[in-house]
């Protein structure tokens, strides 16, 4: 067992990630691999899934130069991804359309449709109708795409899309199936009554597995290119919130951590069942059989900064810098990081980024600091509703590609006033996770075993008493307020 090395794949919205993780859980190798999305309407996102697998085939040629004859140890395959993307195929297996993701707003009219048509909705799936899930965007394609539709016969998400094209099977795993809004999440099962009201059939959905669980097999010829000997099971895996919290551990009752990447989650691990869907809350079914959590969803993130750089003409770390240079003062600025739309707690696709309060001498530090603690305002919104829900959060770990900065992670833990601790390869966590599930899937190992949190690189403790963001974030949530309205008008006109 000790040669046996595991492969975790991540199917991101940006970027495939990948690592090659050994049975004492270092990581020999990581790579990535990045592609683009595209915005052909003002609240359309799509992706061509073939980019997705031109990124695995890349990233695994890194990881094959870098990890040698580990590569050829190979034991067991994970795959984590974005959820909610809808992948249609025919019946030859052609992708007939490109994948709506996550972040598309487009099927925001049909979900009041839904809730008139089966008003249990968010009983059965712990959730109000979201223009992100599949079954608003069934409806969608229903109404304005009927020709795809009538020739769809597969719907597959990101990341099962990869391991059909390594396996052939049709497969996903619970917490995947669970951002579809088509499963029953107390049942673990597809609901009849949602297919029913979506107009699609069972078998054209994927075959549902827990994520530790492997059903499928890398085709020996893909093995024969990756230089794998082995015959290598395909575990289910996870979306990615989950493989994270496999990744970090989150799998017990209380177990809680956020993600800072291109959008932001705050997840709680739950023995059981919650829905609590009156809080746009997302109460999912994690990667292991019999638990939960509850999810606090945002659909902006890091990649807030990313535009807010870009904007300005500098790189990220240029505009950080700027942001440091502020000598750690709240910002003077107000900023509503909504450039997506919003989910938690908002449910409101319409919502829209905004900048307030901009004067002559407005600068790229005080536009930055602004924008940093935008997203932490809309991440300390998010644990007030979690809490409010009965779920107190004592303390939280980060993963994704805002971890790097210590700046940002110091003021987050002042503005949700929680401490915050950094793992080891912290930005690595979905596909960490999902290496974790190969593992599993491999030896049928106890998931306490294998799924401890990593070591801690760093902690953030808040500097308790800041009243200029407790200020400032009494006026973000004001600003919104006022703000609503208009941006169901400014919906309209961009349409």
């Amino acid at each position: 067992m000790s040669t046996q090395t595991y492969l975790g794949l991540d199917i991101g919205t940006s970027a495939v990630k990948g690592v090659l993780v050994d049975t004492h859980q270092l990581c020999l190798a990581t790579a990535s691999s990045a592609y683009s999305v595209t915005h052909p309407r003002a609240g359309w996102a799509e992706q061509d899934p073939e980019l997705w697998w031109q990124a695995v085939e890349e990233v695994v040629a890194q990881l094959m130069q870098q990890a040698g004859a580990a590569m050829a140890k190979v034991a067991g395959i994970g795959l984590s991804g974005q959820m909610h993307g809808l992948v249609v195929q025919n019946q030859h297996g052609e992708v007939i359309r490109p994948a709506i993701l996550w972040n598309d707003s487009r099927a925001s009219q049909q979900c009041q449709q839904l809730k008139e048509l089966l008003p249990s909705l968010a009983t059965i799936t712990s959730v109000e109708p979201m223009p992100a899930f599949w079954a608003a965007k069934l409806l969608w394609l229903k109404a304005h795409e009927p020709e795809t539709l009538a020739n769809a016969h597969h719907f597959l998400l990101p990341k099962d899309y990869v391991r059909w094209r390594m396996s052939g099977e049709r497969i996903t795993d619970m917490c995947d199936a669970a951002g579809t809004q088509l499963l029953d999440q107390a049942r673990r099962a597809w609901s009849p009554e949602i297919l029913a009201v979506c107009g699609v059939a069972e078998r054209q959905l994927p075959h549902l597995a827990e994520g530790s669980t492997a059903l499928a097999i890398l085709k020996p010829n893909i093995a024969a290119r990756w230089d794998i000997e082995n015959q290598v099971p395909i575990a289910a895996g996870a979306g990615d919130v989950a493989a994270g919290a496999i990744g970090l551990g989150a799998i017990n009752e209380g177990d809680a951590f956020f993600t800072l990447g291109t959008s932001s989650q705050l997840f709680i691990a739950t023995s059981g069942y919650r829905p609590a869907p009156e809080h746009a809350l997302h109460a999912f079914a994690h990667a292991l059989p019999e638990r939960w959590f509850q999810m606090a969803a945002m659909l902006n993130g890091a990649s807030v900064l990313a535009w807010a750089a870009k904007l300005m003409g500098v790189s990220i770390d240029e505009a950080l810098t700027a942001a440091k240079e502020q000598q750690g003062s709240a910002s003077s600025l107000l900023f509503l990081p909504y450039l997506n739309g919003e989910r938690t707690p908002h449910n409101n696709p319409d919502a829209r980024g905004v900048l307030f309060g901009l004067h002559p001498s407005s600068g790229v530090g005080e536009v930055t600091q602004a924008v940093l603690e935008g997203v932490g305002f809309s991440l300390r919104e998010a644990r007030d509703v979690i809490e409010q829900a009965g779920t107190p959060i004592t303390r939280l770990t980060v993963i994704g590609g805002g971890s790097r900065s210590d700046y940002w992670l110091q003021l987050l833990a002042d503005i949700l006033e929680r401490p915050i601790a950094r793992c080891e390869d912290s930005e690595s966590g979905p596909a960490f996770g999902a290496a974790r599930l190969a593992r599993l899937a491999f030896t049928q190992e106890n998931p306490e075993v294998v799924c401890q949190t990593p070591r801690i690189e760093k902690v953030f403790q808040p500097k308790l008493g800041n009243h200029r963001h407790s200020h400032n974030f009494e006026c973000y949530k004001r600003l919104y307020r006022a703000l609503a309205p208009e941006f169901a008008i400014a919906s309209k006109l961009d349409n």
